[in-house]
């Protein structure tokens, strides 16, 4: 069970539901007025129980297995070399560790029949190794009668987290997937799944938000949230609406403990079935590429916005371009904020992301862009995305990031009053390559760095002394006098805050909103 993190029963055994009655036009009244909601019976083919449509469901939900090879280094021994050293000779036969071990493991996850002929829709993450080192040697799907089969997997894909399996039989019973665009908040779900290896296992609650983001990011971090109970061992398994329609595949929970904590998560049906069609036809899934990474945190927040004169969740900001990459070649540029994609809106719940993987490789995605403070259109070709190694090894960098350091770098320099750019409270230089070299950024950084943070400011907290700015609200920056002029500039146009795009070490260039003193 992968965590974002699960969901708390909520067994519906009979009695009434409400209904909103309509309010006649005129002066507004409380949405809970008397009278305004009656309970009601529920409506024409509502279950009393889900007793008769559990078991009509359950035998197509299945238990999925795995057995897996873990290879792992020994530790060093660190008694080698001394009389000690054979009393923990199975730490390892030396200094530098010894030979590499074996172990056997296992997973443990759900899944549900599509199909007479034995195909079975789960996630990814069931079937895949459960550790570094590990390969998976069989994958064993047990139906609810207890008979077992080998499976054979037909398609995965880890992006989506999804996963079709085969195995050889026939006449089984089978769901379907269903409606999930149709699902509303507060409605009936059931769950049926494999939690913790005890056997099927029937939970029941309400779909408590749709599109839910989960900070997992990516173009398939929009989930159906629901309070039905989901534990470690529920993944892959059906979320079903009260048709019996198969509306979510169960992914993730959000839990502290590893436990359920009543929120749960499951893909929506309108995403995973067009992804296990394709590999029920032997295609493989593409998604469309553009060559960007996006600030960190989504949509403009409220700093960043009033640092570029824009309102606060709208679109997302271009943290980096990649070099030769469509969006490069289109003319799209760091600080460039991305507002609507092929004339849809970038939202929360709409992503730059989403919109761009569900653009067909070869076709034009026309960008609306916000380029300091003014309209741009750029029109971009679509390619198709790289695995996600690859893209891994493309962003490259390191792990310092922004945002988490506490403006001390060592010694007393913060204490020192700023040199210049005094109403942000840092100092700069102009950057060297022998500065460069010091504070470890590529030799091609242009900009100035910065010499000295004062405590009392709102850049401390978030610079350090050696970050580089590159720029100022999309303007460049390589002397002291031109970081003070774009902090005027701001000053004139009436914004409290200035957007810095600021490198750290070999981490990639990130924006940082700071305030004007």
């Amino acid at each position: 069970m992968r965590y974002a993190y699960a969901i708390t029963s909520a067994l519906l055994l009979g009695g009434a539901t409400a209904t909103l009655a309509l309010q006649p036009s005129g002066a507004q009244v409380a949405q809970n007025e008397p009278g305004a909601i009656q309970a009601v019976s529920p409506k024409p083919g509502a279950p009393m129980s889900f007793a008769d449509m559990v078991a009509r469901l359950q035998p197509a939900v299945v238990n999925i297995s795995t057995k897996q090879t873990i290879v792992q280094k020994q530790q060093a021994n660190p008694f080698a070399g001394t009389p000690f050293g054979d009393l923990f000779g199975g730490m390892g036969g030396g200094g530098q560790g010894g030979a590499p071990v074996k172990r056997e493991g296992a997973s443990l996850g759900s899944g549900f029949l599509i199909s007479p002929d034995g195909y079975v829709v789960t996630n990814n993450h069931v079937i895949s190794p459960g550790a570094q080192g590990a390969t998976v040697d069989s994958i064993t799907v047990t139906l609810s009668d207890k008979k077992e089969y080998v499976a054979k997997v037909i398609g995965k894909d880890q992006e989506s987290d999804l996963a079709l399996l085969k195995i050889d039989a026939a006449n089984l019973p089978f769901v379907k997937f269903g409606d999930s665009n149709g699902a509303r908040v507060g409605d009936w779900v059931v769950a049926i799944g494999e939690p913790f290896g005890l056997g099927g296992t029937v939970t029941a609650g309400i779909v408590s938000a749709i599109n839910r983001v989960t900070g997992q990011g990516g173009a398939y971090d929009r989930f159906i949230q629901t309070d039905a109970s989901i534990n470690q061992g529920n993944s892959g398994g059906p979320m079903f609406d009260l048709n019996g329609n198969v509306i979510g595949v169960n992914s993730q929970i959000f839990s502290q403990s590893g436990g359920n904590i009543g929120i749960g998560f499951a893909i929506p049906a309108a995403v995973a079935k067009p992804i296990i069609a394709t590999f029920m036809k032997g295609g493989t899934i593409e998604r469309g590429y553009i060559g960007v990474q996006l600030q960190p945190g989504g949509t403009i927040n409220e700093d960043t916005a009033a640092a570029l004169g824009i309102a606060k969740n709208q679109g997302e900001l271009i943290n980096d371009v990649t070099a030769g990459g469509p969006a490069a070649k289109a003319g799209v540029r760091a600080g460039d904020v991305v507002t609507k994609v092929n004339g849809q809106v970038v939202t929360v719940d709409q992503s730059l992301s989403y919109l761009v993987s569900n653009v067909k490789p070869g076709q034009t995605a026309r960008l609306d862009i916000l380029r300091n403070g003014k309209p741009v259109v750029a029109n971009v070709v679509v390619v198709p995305r790289p695995s996600a190694d690859k893209l891994a090894a493309t962003l490259g960098g390191d792990a310092q990031g922004f945002g988490t350091d506490d403006g001390d770098d060592g010694d007393d320099a913060t204490t020192a009053a700023p040199t210049a750019g005094a109403v942000l409270g840092i100092g700069v230089q102009p950057l060297t390559p022998a500065i460069a070299q010091a504070v470890g950024v590529e030799a091609s950084t242009q900009g100035v760095v910065i010499a000295v943070v004062a405590q009392t400011s709102d850049a401390f907290g978030k610079l350090k002394r050696g970050d580089v700015i590159i720029s100022v609200n999309g303007s460049p920056v390589r002397t002291a006098a031109d970081l003070q002029n774009a902090v005027n500039t701001a000053k004139a146009a009436g914004r409290p805050q200035v957007l810095l795009q600021v490198k750290r070490g070999r981490s990639p260039a990130q924006f940082l909103p700071v305030k004007i003193k």
